[in-house]
């Protein structure tokens, strides 16, 4: 006869583990943690008036309980993370978007490759975020590579010399080419990835005082070119520490977490604040899901969790400070003092400086629920095309591509040169929005030029006006005119605003930044045809101009060949009559009247003997 649920909880230990409630089908109810799992189990069958109407809901459907025992609470707490992540119970707080933030990888080895990924595999990497957007993950690598010149470019594993550490040359961004790094001797590849790690986890006062000691050795020592190329790396990591936000004089590493609770839209949102060295370093945040009946400490409780049972390098301070009390710390403590060597002090700060901290993270929260509220009403107001929702999930977007601004250039041999910008919303074009460039800084064919000032001018101009960005900005090109529609945005200081892509013509392959391969869209996808279509708009609406341009130039030059009409006396000839073919049949009077008596009827035998 088999064992009862209550026989089974009866025997129970009272050690730490982690517990599975099951429903009669196997399915994973919920997964919980405790210090002794005896009576932390029983306690949801004793009292039912103590439940609220959601656990007693889940009790009622519970058929059996596993229990997994663990030597510590914080082998319990990694345990309930992990088994949560891959079971998804159904009464567990869920997150959203858990898979959609970048992060910076270090990978193990004697030469360990460091560059983006969206994606955690535990193989002995170190992973550095997650970002809470992607442009400062950019920043953070573009400071990696002015400072320590090393390769940071994201290609496949196969294409890896493991010798070398480094991308093969023929895949490795051309951009970079000058900074890869695998002819380096092993002693200076090593110390340099020391060096960003201690980036990484915003340790930058003291690598600032190193490199400028070595920068006084190599002077002092007359070697110019290694004085010149440090001095190089302190100005970069100088740019790169004078833009973080200084929070606290007082130079500690601190975590700050903090929760808002919004009840109309049943989710929460938790935020963390990364202060090191008392510089604002990163901010991070997630919203919680799946939160009817449970506490706000609960709620924080399990954002923190979640947090540092991730796979995060360097992520523990000496400091955290929460916006709410937690029930259950002994846990968290325990696994904060085995991944710091020392107790980390964990409080919830009332008055003073701190509390005025958490404030500032209580209120990002509210606003990105304040965001997530607009951002829902919209998806309910609005019916998303397919293509739209695919797009996001072929590229790997931040956010829904629903605005698509698209460039192109045109010219013949360098003449006439022109450029369009056209513009697809929710999938559609909106014509009204279209935008028509005359290239004015660049001489002959260069279309990579001539992209580089179309994307400059259009986006200083969003910036001064301070106009709605697009979600995506689409490149007609290959990684060439990609580049340089980067640079002009890096240049504005424009780039964390928008997500860029680049189409090519060839075999429609999608190039993105950061990226050596280009992805490759299903052609029967609705993603495909719909970058093909703004792509084809936009080479359409600058063929169209670069004619019309063409054109009426052309019939300037026939009109300035008659005395007495230049360029001026030309166009308004032309705005007057309409066409060149009703300037030839007007007669005598009519010309005379607009142009004078010797002028009118200059144009009238002009092209009365041209006729003959």
């Amino acid at each position: 006869m088999p064992i009862t649920l209550e026989e089974k909880i009866a025997h129970l230990p009272t050690s730490p583990g982690v517990y599975q409630f099951k429903d009669n089908r196997g399915s994973y109810l919920y997964v919980g943690k405790a210090k002794r799992l005896r009576n932390r189990v029983r306690s949801y069958f004793q009292d039912s008036s103590n439940h609220d109407g959601r656990i007693r809901v889940m009790v009622n459907k519970i058929e059996d309980v596993e229990v997994i025992v663990t030597d510590s609470e914080a082998e319990a707490l990694i345990l309930e993370n992990t088994l949560i992540k891959r079971h998804q119970p159904r009464y567990n707080i869920m997150y959203r978007d858990d898979k959609s933030y970048p992060y910076i990888c270090i990978t193990p080895g004697e030469r360990p490759r460091v560059f983006p990924t969206r994606t955690v595999i535990k193989d002995g990497s170190k992973y550095f975020g997650p970002y809470d957007h992607v442009g400062h993950m950019r920043r953070m690598l573009e400071t990696i590579r002015k400072t320590f010149d090393l390769c940071t470019c994201a290609v496949s594993p196969k294409l890896i010399d493991k010798s070398k550490g480094m991308p093969k040359w023929h895949s490795c961004f051309d951009d970079y080419l000058q900074n890869c790094s695998g002819d380096w001797d092993l002693e200076r590849y090593q110390t340099a990835m020391e060096k960003v790690e201690r980036l990484l986890t915003g340790k930058t006062e003291g690598l600032m005082r190193e490199i400028k000691e070595e920068m006084s050795i190599a002077s002092d020592a007359l070697e110019f070119e290694e004085a010149a190329r440090l001095r190089d790396s302190l100005q970069a990591l100088q740019k790169y520490n004078q833009k973080m936000k200084i929070v606290d004089n007082k130079k500690v590493n601190r975590d700050l977490f903090a929760l808002e609770v919004d009840e109309e839209l049943m989710e929460g949102c938790g935020v963390l604040f990364k202060i090191r060295e008392g510089k604002l370093i990163g901010k991070f945040h997630r919203f919680l899901k799946n939160i009817e009946g449970i506490g706000r400490g609960d709620m924080l409780q399990s954002f923190i969790e979640d947090y540092y049972t991730g796979q995060f390098a360097g992520a523990i301070p000496d400091e955290v400070y929460l916006s709410d009390e937690i029930d259950d710390i002994e846990p968290l403590s325990e696994y904060l003092w085995e991944e710091h060597g020392k107790k980390v002090p964990i409080r919830v700060p009332k008055i003073g400086e701190k509390r005025q901290f958490i404030e500032m993270a209580i209120s990002n929260a509210k606003l990105k629920l304040g965001e997530r509220k607009i951002e829902k009403a919209k998806a309910e107001r609005d019916r998303i095309p397919q293509a739209v929702k695919d797009l996001k999930e072929a590229l790997r977007l931040e956010r829904l591509p629903r605005r698509i601004e698209c460039f192109d250039n045109s010219n013949i041999q360098g003449s006439d040169p022109v450029a369009s910008m056209v513009c697809f919303v929710d999938a559609q074009p909106r014509k009204n929005e279209y935008k028509r460039f005359n290239i004015k800084t660049v001489e002959g064919p260069d279309d990579f030029a001539s992209m580089r000032e179309v994307v400059k001018r259009r986006y200083s101009r969003v910036k001064k006006e301070k106009q709605q960005p697009p979600d995506l900005v689409l490149i007609d090109g290959g990684k060439g005119q990609l580049n340089a529609a980067l640079d002009a945005l890096r240049e504005i200081d424009f780039l964390d605003h928008v997500e860029v892509a680049g189409l090519a013509k060839r075999l429609e392959e999608v190039f993105l930044p950061g990226k050596s391969d280009p992805v490759m869209i299903p052609k029967t996808s609705p993603a495909l045809k719909l970058i093909q279509s703004a792509r084809d708009e936009a080479h359409r609406f600058a063929i169209t101009f670069h004619r019309s341009k063409r054109g009426k130039r052309t019939l300037k030059t026939e009109l300035t060949k008659i005395e007495g009409i230049g360029e001026k006396r030309a166009q308004e000839l032309l705005k007057h009559f309409g066409s060149v073919k009703k300037i030839k049949t007007s007669d005598l009077e009519t010309l005379q009247q607009f142009l004078g008596k010797k002028t009118g009827d200059a144009v009238y035998r002009y092209f009365a003997e041209s006729e003959s």
